[in-house]
């Protein structure tokens, strides 16, 4: 168990960056986990871990050595959780990884009503559009949309999200409404662009049951789809938001939402704007535990009935 501890240490260390980061995820002092780290390197007979008062790297053999070990403490830590959840009701800490406009606007407001119902299951929620390691960052699950999602997990599908183009009054009274969506080259548009690999997130339609994207002109790029819903309220141009976020707005007044149905709108639609799918993630089918099922079948359940994934998890 001394072993177990002091490997515990070593990989909290490296994956919170200090020592100190480290023991606070463990709940022990930042002394017992240097003391626990340097019983490993006597046991193992190699250094580790090269320490400084500013900074924390890893040696080549510890390099080696956390790569070998730090899914034993992530295995540990989901047996732990499933035993404990056998006896009771689901409980323990829930890290929750999400998109970041996904995280504000949706998941934010359901968790409340979540944490009520299931009071011995503790939420931390990180929002992030970057790459995400499980395992690194101790990660439970993340919800990604299809152009987030990394090779070697395990994704479901649990959410449709509707996408609106939209644009405000007083940008729409200068530039005037685009008809169809090849006019879209002729506009200024509003475009986010992956933070995890640079990419722009394109703009997809679907005409006669084929997809296509069409030239934009990308006006304004950003990384934050909050900015671009904002930037789009100051009149900069037309943007792609999903529903959770642009309703609101359009609902108040300060958007106007493009390519609607006829019967909804005077425009009419040569091509339906194509939703965005969001996925439930996670490294493998073991890491299910009941307090993980538990949240995702809320969530199913919370979401409007017409974003529902017709193949939920």
């Amino acid at each position: 168990m001394d072993t177990l501890r002091s490997i515990e240490s070593f990989v909290k260390a490296v994956e919170g960056g200090s020592i100190a980061a480290g023991a606070r995820q463990i709940g022990i002092t930042a002394a017992a986990a240097s003391q626990n780290i340097n019983r490993l390197e006597k046991t193992l007979g190699t250094r580790l871990l090269n320490r400084s008062t500013r900074s924390l790297s890893l040696t080549d053999s510890g390099e080696l050595y956390y790569r070998q070990v730090k899914s034993i403490i992530h295995d540990l830590e989901v047996a732990k959780s499933a035993v404990m959840e056998i006896q009771g009701e689901p409980q323990g800490k829930l890290r929750i990884a999400s998109s970041g406009a996904f995280g504000r606007h949706v998941l934010a407001p359901l968790i409340p009503a979540f944490t009520k119902a299931y009071p011995r299951i503790s939420i931390e929620l990180i929002m992030a559009d970057h790459g995400i390691d499980h395992i690194k960052e101790d990660i439970d699950i993340s919800i990604r949309f299809k152009q987030q999602l990394e090779l070697g997990m395990v994704a479901r599908r649990i959410i449709t999200a509707p996408m609106i183009l939209c644009a405000s009054p007083a940008y729409l009274a200068r530039a005037g409404r685009p008809k169809e969506p090849e006019d879209l080259r002729h506009h200024d548009c509003l475009i986010f662009r992956l933070p995890q690999d640079g990419k722009l997130l394109r703009w997809g339609f679907i005409r006669q049951g084929l997809r296509f994207e069409p030239e934009l002109n990308a006006s304004i790029i950003s990384n934050d789809i909050d900015a671009i819903a904002h930037l789009a309220v100051a009149g900069a141009g037309i943007a792609r938001l999903g529903a959770f976020l642009a309703e609101p707005l359009i609902q108040r007044g300060e958007l106007e939402a493009l390519f609607l149905p006829k019967k909804d709108h005077k425009e009419s639609v040569t091509a339906d704007i194509e939703p965005l799918d969001f996925y439930v993630t996670f490294l493998d089918q073991h890491v299910m535990t009941r307090k993980v099922r538990t949240f995702v079948d809320y969530l199913a359940d919370a979401v409007p009935d017409k974003w529902k994934s017709p193949t939920p998890i």
